[in-house]
């Protein structure tokens, strides 16, 4: 039974964890979710000590931070590796303990290995879990994985995760918890667009706005698991980690499992996403509104890069409001399709005679900010770098993976190579004085052999030390993480970058779901939202300017479109959102993200609540059995606060011809308290599919 000294309680944002540090096993948590003030821990604890079955351990086994078969964990072990199959089954002898405010910190070893093992509870209320290992031994340990495993109580049944595939990223799907092991994972070198970035366990039938709920990201940009396992004992647990395929320790080498960030809400999904989007923000290298209204040319030109149109795009993006100008793909040597040239990080010259000096002059002195594409990790067969470094591939030797976009991809933990890129984009940025660099990575990690092993931890490490040296060398030039879109936008891959391309898709009915999912983890400041044509050249549907404007408001929003051939009235209404983008980013980038769970058949309701007010869509994508939508009841208000709620018809109008008479509130707006507005609601518009309005309420 727990002693009062054995037992320590970790408070913050109202997250309570509470834990066993009995010195004969690593941690126990007993407790994770509500912070209950006044309770006496010593006792909770006591009162925690489950039951004892028939035909089981003689005694009540301890559930520790990695269980194992020295614990009695009937599971799969925690920590898994072997010296040369011996040493399977760790038993940890715990050799320090220290206890710092929110911090618990251990000291342990077994077996000729050293874990050092930190709990850290942020001041969001995001618990973060970090375990390094390190080979004591005088022979080499081979490490199969390193899971840190959370509790779930009994009343958490059902299970969310998100999949998806190339513009249809995070789409969710829902399981009962049953007994047994759910495990997602990403064996593609990068999470994938079907990796899920959240693991959420919960109560059953939770939602955005009701339910508790428990979760769990690996910040990792490689091969990664999140997985949660219930055995017949009634212990269920969740957690993650990297999926090492396998990794050899030396004796005196180290292992640094990536951080596995946890999180838990008693107000549904909003609330969990509120704590994970506070941890995020308090980031010291998080970017700070005003970010930068982008456009990027890739929709607008794709691969035809003829100066004198893109210096017109560039004018018309300045006259309608646009602060940054990315020129992407095709600007360098050789590099008219996809199939040539990646590698080869020079400018064409039978494009650009005298480099990009004068579209960068033309762009800044318009008053933009100027932004690159580039693709480093990857390289084309038909390259002068592959011809002349094809060892430089990441492949087994003699075979070459299978080609993907007609690439490959560059062994970066192989010094040369890393060098080479290093050089290359230092160059670039250092002589046109880059303002970005939008990061592509365009194809999974097949084969990926490095130095005669599995290549794709080393991959990523070598990866984050790029963009490490490359942000020490120029730190004002900021990097987005595109792959394919959303294949890569986990939080290892945004400690080094400054926001995350969502989907190459910028169709705003996908979009609509992408964005609302890819919110769960990221806040919206973080999201590339960007108004592309009005047919997309992705999935091949026509939608209206106003569905396209109000669903790139909430985000770090842009336009993607060719500018020089938008007629002159909806320039104007380009030039109006991006003013009205301006005017509320401050809101939109620093608020809490809120989600209706049903605001009617067909519809979508979702915004951002901070102190000076609220913003809102207010979506129909396709038509519902009611003739009148249900009321509009707007969530996240403060109940006793009265707001002021008005259209903004800067981003959507409605359509006169769809109703006989639209509520009349929507002429004037109108005046009511938070608790009207959320709980009995106001009569709701008349949306046609595919039609959209943006709602602002401000306090009085």
């Amino acid at each position: 039974m727990p002693t009062s000294s054995n037992i320590v309680r970790l408070r913050a944002g109202g997250v309570g964890l509470l834990l066993d540090v009995s010195p004969d096993a690593l941690p126990r948590v007993l407790h994770w979710g509500a912070d209950v003030p006044g309770d006496d821990p010593a006792a909770t604890a006591a009162a925690l000590v489950p039951a004892v079955a028939h035909s089981a351990l003689d005694e009540p086994w301890p559930l520790t931070v990695l269980p194992g078969a020295a614990d009695g964990w009937p599971g799969r072990p925690a920590v898994r590796g072997h010296r040369a199959g011996r040493g399977a089954f760790p038993r940890w002898s715990v050799s320090g303990v220290a206890v710092d405010g929110p911090e618990l910190a251990v000291t342990a070893a077994a077996e000729g290995l050293a874990l050092d093992l930190r709990l850290s509870l942020e001041p969001s209320g995001v618990l973060v879990v970090r375990v390094a290992l390190r080979n004591d031994g005088a022979t080499p340990y081979v490490l199969d994985g390193l899971t840190p495993l959370l509790p779930l109580p009994g009343h958490a049944r059902e299970l969310l995760d998100l999949t998806g595939r190339w513009c249809r990223e995070n789409s969710p799907q829902r399981s009962p918890l049953h007994v047994g092991i759910r495990s997602r994972e990403s064996w593609r070198g990068r999470p994938g667009h079907d990796g899920t970035p959240l693991l959420v366990a919960g109560t059953p039938g939770f939602g955005f706005g009701h339910g508790e709920v428990w979760a769990v990201h690996v910040a990792w940009s490689g091969d990664a698991e999140h997985v949660v396992e219930r055995v017949p004992e009634g212990v269920t647990v969740l957690g993650g980690g990297e999926l090492v395929r396998p990794l050899v320790l030396a004796p005196g080498a180290s292992y640094d499992a990536p951080p596995l960030v946890a999180a838990w809400s008693d107000s549904g999904l909003d609330g969990l996403s509120a704590r994970l989007h506070a941890y995020v923000r308090a980031r010291a290298s998080h970017p700070r509104t005003p970010r930068p209204l982008t456009c990027n040319t890739w929709e607008a030109v794709y691969f035809d890069h003829d100066p004198a149109r893109l210096t017109d795009l560039a004018d018309r993006a300045a006259a309608v409001g646009v602060e940054r100008f990315v020129l992407d793909d095709g600007w360098f040597r050789g590099r008219r399709d996809d199939t040539t040239a990646l590698g080869d990080w020079t400018v064409d010259p039978s494009v650009w005679p005298d480099g990009l000096h004068p579209l960068v002059d033309h762009v800044r002195g318009l008053g933009m900010q100027f932004g690159l594409w580039v693709e480093p990790e990857m390289v084309s067969p038909d390259s002068d770098l592959a011809r002349a470094h094809p060892d430089w591939l990441l492949a087994a030797p003699g075979r070459i993976p299978r080609s993907w976009r007609h690439q490959q991809v560059l062994d970066l933990a192989r010094p040369e190579a890393f060098a080479h890129v290093l050089d290359a984009l230092d160059a670039l940025v250092g002589t046109y004085d880059l303002d970005a660099l939008k990061w592509d990575h365009n194809r999974d990690l097949h084969e990926p052999v490095h130095d005669g092993v599995p290549g794709t931890h080393a991959q990523t490490h070598a990866l984050y030390r790029l963009l490490d040296e490359l942000r020490a060398r120029h730190p004002r030039c900021e990097i987005e993480s595109c792959a394919s879109g959303g294949a890569r936008a986990d939080l290892g891959i945004l400690a080094r970058t400054d926001r995350v391309w969502a989907s190459d898709t910028t169709d705003p009915v996908e979009r609509q779901s992408i964005q609302r999912w890819t919110g769960l983890l990221l806040p919206p400041e973080l999201v590339g939202t960007h108004v592309g044509a009005p047919v997309s050249h992705t999935t091949g549907r026509a939608s209206g300017l106003p569905l396209r404007l109000v669903s790139s408001l909430f985000g770090h929003a842009g336009i993607e479109w060719d500018l020089t051939a938008v007629p002159p009235e909806d320039l104007a209404r380009l030039r109006a959102w991006a003013g009205l983008h301006k005017e509320l980013r401050g809101l939109l980038h620093t608020g809490r993200t809120v989600r209706a769970d049903d605001p009617g058949e067909g519809l979508v309701l979702h915004g951002v609540v901070g102190p000076r007010g609220a913003v809102y869509a207010y979506l129909r994508l396709h038509s519902g059995a009611d003739a009148v939508p249900p009321r509009l009841r707007l969530p996240g208000l403060d109940p006793a606060r009265r707001y002021h709620l008005r259209l903004r018809p800067e981003a959507g109008e409605l359509r006169p011809s769809f109703a006989v008479r639209q509520p009349a509130w929507l002429d004037t707006g109108v005046e009511l308290t938070g608790g009207v507005l959320g709980r009995v609601g106001v009569a709701a518009p008349l949306l046609a599919p595919g039609q959209a309005v943006v709602l602002h309420v401000e306090p009085r």
